[in-house]
């Protein structure tokens, strides 16, 4: 059975991740829909809207036929260890091929940017800490040095889409058997685009306009299973988990902070020094935002803050990564059983209470929790979603 692979997050599902998942199908010429999407924790910091589970229950609704879990680990995460994550996973179910949306309008071939990169991985890392100007953003960094090294490509590293493009390609280009690798426009909105209007909108502005209890604006840009999805389950975003977020920084001392994983140059003085001037999560944001750090690296930081989470709990996550199946419509269940013999990591279907390869996740979820009544049980005895 031909696959085509998918790394999403769904937050939430919405038609332009129904016509993602048409288009990939269309392009590929695969019969089955194979999506990794991050859990309950988000790559740019924050919570899922809605939980995984009905984020499960939206996709598998309209276009996906396996969904898989990117762990915590992965998810939380800069772009390349996002994508090593979810290359990972897609590699060890045997998919044929990758698809990805992008926001570049020159056409690029990345398998070739793929295959250069990993070979001129230490030049580049070598440029990136040389750069004199250290105050440049991670985007405006890498940006400088691979227009360097790469001029005919006029490669912008601004657009979240695609550097994630160009990270899969990347990632992918480390296996033997690397998967085919295909890019789809966006169309209409763009990833920050705050208005709706016509069938397709960004996954932004839908966020604000539920936020802010105008669920009805959405009807037209989302699947009816989304709509009725968001209309039965409780809503969450930073503000919810502010006071825990507020209690950890106002418990811990710098010694303790300085232990978080990515905790760096200090930052843990400005958090302690600020925490006590804020009165909610945009507050505090808007005083300890720099030049240097941009917004989602210190979402990632205040959530790692948040879930307590140490250099050795990533490690121990990358070390015992499995798969761990959300849901599946038939063709997705047929899909599992076809490659059952190919697959190179384990397959969790349910989670126990001693299962190690999905502690940190599990720890993330139980915070996750906490953002409103009516979030149920994550984990233990929830079995995948059958379509």
């Amino acid at each position: 059975m031909k696959s085509v692979g998918l790394i999403v997050e769904y937050n939430p599902y919405h038609n332009g991740h129904k016509y993602h998942a048409t288009q990939a199908k269309k392009v590929t010429g695969a019969e089955v829909v194979v999506a990794v999407m991050s859990g309950n924790w988000l790559q740019r910091g924050e919570p899922a809207i809605v939980d995984k589970w009905q984020r499960t229950e939206m996709a598998l609704s309209s276009g996906v036929d396996l969904m898989i879990e990117l762990p915590f680990a992965y998810s939380v995460q800069s772009a390349d260890y996002f994508a090593r994550g979810g290359v990972k996973l897609l590699q060890a179910l045997d998919v044929d091929s990758l698809v990805f949306g992008t926001d570049r309008k020159e056409k690029l071939d990345y398998e070739e940017f793929g295959r250069l990169t990993v070979l001129q991985e230490e030049t580049i890392n070598q440029k990136f800490h040389e750069l004199k100007n250290k105050n440049l953003s991670y985007p405006a960094r890498m940006t400088k040095v691979y227009r360097t090294l790469f001029p005919e490509w006029t490669l912008d590293f601004s657009s979240p889409n695609h550097i994630l493009g160009m990270a899969y390609a990347k990632e992918n280009a480390r296996y033997t058997h690397p998967m085919e690798l295909k890019s789809i426009p966006r169309i209409s909105a763009q990833y920050h685009e705050k208005n709706v209007g016509g069938t397709i909108a960004s996954a932004t502005a839908i966020r604000e306009y539920l936020l802010h209890e105008e669920r009805e604006v959405i009807h037209e840009v989302v699947p009816s299973a989304t709509f009725d999805i968001l209309n039965k389950n409780p809503l969450v975003d930073w503000e919810n988990y502010w006071q825990f977020l507020n209690y950890q920084l106002l418990s811990s001392t710098p010694e303790k902070l300085a232990t978080i994983y990515q905790m760096s140059e200090g930052f843990e003085y400005r958090l302690l020094e600020q925490v006590r001037q804020a009165d909610n999560f945009q507050a505090f944001m808007e005083k300890i935002k720099t030049k240097r750090y941009t917004w989602t690296r210190i979402e990632r930081l205040l959530t790692y803050v948040l879930i307590q989470v140490s250099p050795q709990d990533i490690l121990e996550s990358w070390e015992n990564t499995s798969i761990h199946v959300l849901g599946f419509t038939q063709k997705g269940q047929q899909f599992l059983k076809e490659k059952k013999k190919k697959i190179s990591l384990p397959v969790v279907s349910k989670i126990g209470r001693n299962e190690k390869s999905t502690g940190l996740t599990q720890r993330a979820d139980e915070i996750y929790q906490l953002g409103a009544g009516g979030i149920s049980e994550q984990n233990f005895g929830r079995i995948p979603i059958r379509k």
